[in-house]
């Protein structure tokens, strides 16, 4: 029996689980938030116990070496060498990688190639490659890319419309994320609505700290709200989503601390959406407390949160001329009873409605009123197992 580690590495989070495989049996997982923030807070969860802390964790790195310090104290391994498996999330792969790929130094290197298409991710899913290689050199590492999925986007959604150039020569189109997310709910859908995959059309709506939204026909992914980077689409934790491109010269005109188009990208991906608006913090959960408080800032912040959600969920419907289900993921997807209510109330002439008895924190399944003509799904992602399957694949 081969121990496989599932490790999804967020821009600010470092979750994982632990798998006998090929039994696909779940012997831990753990989460590490708030990465690069004080107070990161660490949850390993193992035989019905649950263990917690808060230390300041800086680096992605140190977050490697905190999780395999762990699963020692636990009991859960006697020696790293019991882990014989090791996948990565990785958000980019661009045109290079359209599948999972066995890790080499030179697919590393590509990795880190590609990092401009995803800046917050792809450079922190590079350090805990590099960890976990320090780590286990002799485990099977496999690489498994959020925009695989997104794959069999039709090329009307996939191009911009900029001369075909910079297409052809330059590789500019819409990738994706989150593409492992949204494989795995709307592939759990089919038994909440009693309907093959081939005939479901869906919304995916994966909202944490990184938010992305996709329609879904007959299993495959037609369009989704990320970009050529990560950072298009709506607007997230520390991302601004989408703004008026004039905007970025205009910012570099007129801001003296803003000397180029880097610096102007890096504000929108590190300094904007919830803690930019709010300017008290990239965590919902930190913003709602605020808000509460009377801080205008903050409800601000909560109120574009969840009209610009709304705004591509209403595309959506347009794509896929109509749908059977839309559905929540993630952290504040899954969590976040007031964010569903508030999204799909706001928006009930679609004929959809959220049972207020259902929308529970910890809900699993429909939770729509039972005239809904849409149903409006809570399932927890498990990018975890999709990505430990693809690992033993390597191992055959």
């Amino acid at each position: 029996m081969g121990k496989t580690l599932a490790i999804n590495a967020g821009s600010s989070s470092l979750k994982w689980q632990l798998y006998a495989m090929p039994e696909e049996t779940v012997l831990a997982k753990g989460l590490i938030e708030r990465i690069g923030l004080k107070n990161s807070a660490i949850t390993v969860k193992y035989a019905q116990q649950v263990d917690k802390k808060v230390i300041d964790i800086h680096t992605h790195t140190e977050a490697v070496k905190q999780l395999m310090n762990d699963l020692k104290t636990f009991k859960l391994i006697d020696d790293f060498n019991e882990i014989t498996g090791v996948g990565h999330r990785v958000v980019a792969g661009g045109e290079l990688f359209k599948e999972s790929t066995l890790i080499t130094s030179e697919v590393l290197q590509q990795i880190k190639s590609i990092s401009n298409l995803a800046p917050l991710h792809n450079p922190a899913n590079a350090q805990g490659i590099e960890a976990f290689l320090e780590l286990l050199p002799e485990a099977t590492a496999v690489a498994v890319f959020d925009t695989a999925f997104h794959t069999t986007l039709p090329e009307k959604a996939y191009r911009y419309p900029i001369p075909n150039k910079y297409y052809h020569d330059y590789n500019i189109r819409k990738y994706g994320a989150h593409g492992t997310s949204h494989m795995y709910v709307s592939q759990e859908a089919t038994k909440y609505l009693n309907k093959p995959i081939e005939d479901l059309k869906l919304i995916t709506c994966h909202i944490g700290n990184g938010v992305s939204l996709s329609a879904i026909k007959g299993g495959k992914s037609v369009d989704t709200s990320m970009g050529f980077t990560p950072l298009a689409g709506v607007m997230m934790g520390t991302r601004s989503g989408e703004i008026d491109p004039s905007i970025i010269p205009y910012m570099i005109e007129n801001d003296p601390e803003l000397h180029s188009a880097q610096d102007v990208i890096d504000l929108l991906n590190t300094k904007s959406g919830l803690l930019g608006v709010s300017e008290i913090s990239s965590d919902m959960r930190d913003v709602q407390n605020s808000e509460s408080e009377g801080n205008k800032n903050a409800a601000l912040a909560y109120e574009l949160f969840i009209d610009r959600i709304q705004k591509y969920i209403a595309q959506y419907f347009a794509v896929l001329n109509g749908a059977d289900a839309v559905i929540f993921t993630a952290g504040i997807g899954e969590n976040g009873c007031r964010e569903r209510e508030d999204i799909i109330n706001g928006m009930d002439w679609f004929g959809f409605k959220i049972d207020d008895e259902k929308n529970k924190r910890g809900c699993v399944g429909n939770i729509a009123t039972a005239d809904s003509k849409v149903k409006v799904l809570v399932i927890p992602t498990d990018e975890e197992l999709v990505i430990a399957r693809d690992v033993e694949a390597f191992k055959k």
